[in-house]
C-alpha cells in the first residue's frame, strides 16, 4: 500500500511541475521554469520508492496516464484549450487503462 501512496504523491507533484512548465512560457519565465524543475526532481524522489513494490511498467503507465488526464482537464479549465471529440475519446481510453492496471495489480 505504501508504494501506491508514493505513486500518488509522484503523480500530484508531476501535475504541479507540468502546470508550472506551461506557465514558464517555453522556459522564458525563469521563476516558473525553476519551480517546475524543482517539482520534477521531488516527483522522481517520490516515484523511486513506489517502484520497490509496484512493477515499473504498471507504475509508469498509471503515472503518465493520470498525468495526461489531469493535464487535459487543467488545459481546458485554466488555459482555455480545446479538445476534439476524438481526443477526448482517446483520453478516456487512457483512463480506462489506468483503472484496469490499478485494479489488476496487487497491493
Amino acid at each position: 500500500m505504501t508504494g501506491w501512496i508514493y505513486l500518488g504523491a509522484a503523480i500530484v507533484l508531476e501535475i504541479i511541475a507540468t502546470t508550472m512548465l506551461k506557465l514558464s512560457d517555453g522556459l522564458a519565465r525563469w521563476h516558473w521554469a525553476a519551480l517546475s524543475i524543482a517539482f520534477y526532481a521531488v516527483c522522481f524522489l517520490a516515484l523511486a520508492p513506489a517502484l520497490k513494490t509496484i512493477p515499473v511498467g504498471v507504475a509508469y503507465a498509471i503515472w503518465s496516464g493520470v498525468g495526461i488526464i489531469a493535464m487535459a482537464v487543467i488545459g481546458i479549465v485554466f488555459f482555455d484549450q480545446r479538445l476534439s471529440p476524438v481526443q477526448i475519446g482517446c483520453i478516456a481510453l487512457v483512463l480506462i487503462g489506468a483503472i484496469g492496471l490499478r485494479a489488476s495489480t496487487p497491493g
